[in-house]
């Protein structure tokens, strides 16, 4: 059985960082690319973040770029979303999935999700 399962969700004050982690079991990892969506109330799911198999190539919107910065540990099974200066907008729940094809920023692409990691930004 398949199990993404994220962590390091908190509240935190606008201009500060947050990192989450999504640890990964029943799966290739290495044979994945990884992603990191969000979805806020009433809104629909965002595409934040993706890694290629590797490592080696990420990708971003550019409501993030320059400031979120995703990364992959194979050794570990576990993908990374480091968060820097963040925004009240960036509110949101964020949630780790993985897709077998290079699909990055479509969320009907991933085979598998996460539960999600609520992330909070006050101003």
């Amino acid at each position: 059985q398949v199990q993404l399962v994220e962590s390091g969700g908190g509240l935190v004050q606008a201009g500060g960082s947050l990192r989450l982690s999504c640890a990964a079991s029943g799966l290739t990892f290495s044979r994945y690319l990884m992603g990191w969506f969000r979805q806020a109330p009433g809104a629909e799911r965002e595409f934040v973040a993706a890694v290629s198999w590797s490592g080696d190539n990420t990708y971003y919107p550019d409501s993030v770029k320059g400031r979120f910065t995703i990364s992959r540990d194979n050794a570990k099974n576990t993908v990374y979303l480091h968060m820097n200066s963040l925004k009240p907008e960036d509110t949101a729940v964020y949630y780790c999935a993985a897709a077998l094809a290079l699909k990055y920023d479509d969320w009907w692409a991933y085979n598998y999700w996460g539960q999600g990691t609520q992330v909070t930004v006050s101003s």
